[in-house]
């Protein structure tokens, strides 16, 4: 079990770390289609983006009316909208690893908040949650703007504004695609006593996943800033990550057989 669990984090710690890249056929995508390819590309990159959307299953876990959960998800798209637009526009850009750093945070964040973390365990009142979800918006914003200025923008002032807004308008329309079945599950379990039975549970594990990205986005920082101190290059410790998953996997199949 604890075998299978390692495999399992592995597997969802690498998935993640990989799924907000531009690959190299995504960029030759975006170099021979329009602007229809950005609104693809950014609402196929909203739904691959688990970060993203653990922070938002966070933010809706417990609102209850849509009135809410239209004003919490709007501050949200307001705040990752300003961000991805301005940042990408004038070319602001810093280390992805750190940005998808904080954004683990905001996921670790919104999971201790709802398990009422500052009353029980800091004995002060939360902060405002409409201004804490429109700070880490901007922050998610950012996040999704150091992965678009990896695609070949143009030159042009105006083409480079209508591909930013058109990925812009994908990250939305992705959002929405991602949100409706979570909020639909919601609704359904709410109407259980194990909703608020196991809320507490389901917060701890959200928090849980939040750290284990926060490690492995640092995990990454350090292999792009000190590289030469890890003893080996980044193909050679891929390849090493690689090896040692296999061993894992195969050492749970000795283990069942």
């Amino acid at each position: 079990m604890r075998t299978l669990l390692v495999l399992s984090a592995l597997f969802l710690l690498n998935t993640t770390a990989y799924a907000h890249g531009i690959s190299a056929a995504d960029k030759q995508a975006m170099l021979d289609g329009g602007n229809l390819k950005y609104i693809w590309l950014g609402a196929t990159h909203m739904l691959t983006g688990y970060d993203h959307l653990l922070f938002l299953f966070g933010v809706v876990f417990f609102l209850n009316t849509i009135k809410d959960i239209v004003k919490f998800v709007s501050v949200f798209t307001l705040g990752h909208s300003i961000t991805l637009i301005l940042a990408t526009f004038m070319g602001v850009n810093a280390n992805y690893y750190l940005i998808d750093a904080v954004i683990a945070i905001s996921v670790i964040y919104k999971a201790f908040d709802n398990n009422k973390g500052f009353q029980n365990y800091l004995h002060i009142k939360s902060p405002n949650m409409l201004w804490m979800v429109f700070l880490f918006g901007l922050i998610h914003g950012f996040g999704l703007s150091t992965r678009l200025q990896q695609l070949p923008l143009g030159e042009d002032s105006l083409e480079i504004l209508m591909k930013i807004i058109s990925f812009n308008i994908g990250v939305e329309f992705g959002q929405i695609i991602a949100l409706v079945p979570i909020l639909f599950i919601l609704m359904l379990w709410r109407q259980k006593e194990s909703f608020m039975q196991h809320s507490k549970v389901t917060n701890h594990a959200i928090m849980f996943a939040g750290f284990m990205l926060l490690l492995m986005q640092l995990h990454g920082y350090l292999h792009t800033t000190n590289e030469e101190e890890f003893g080996f290059n980044r193909d050679e410790h891929y390849h090493i990550h690689v090896d040692m998953k296999a061993e894992e996997a195969k050492q749970s199949l000795h283990g069942k057989l």
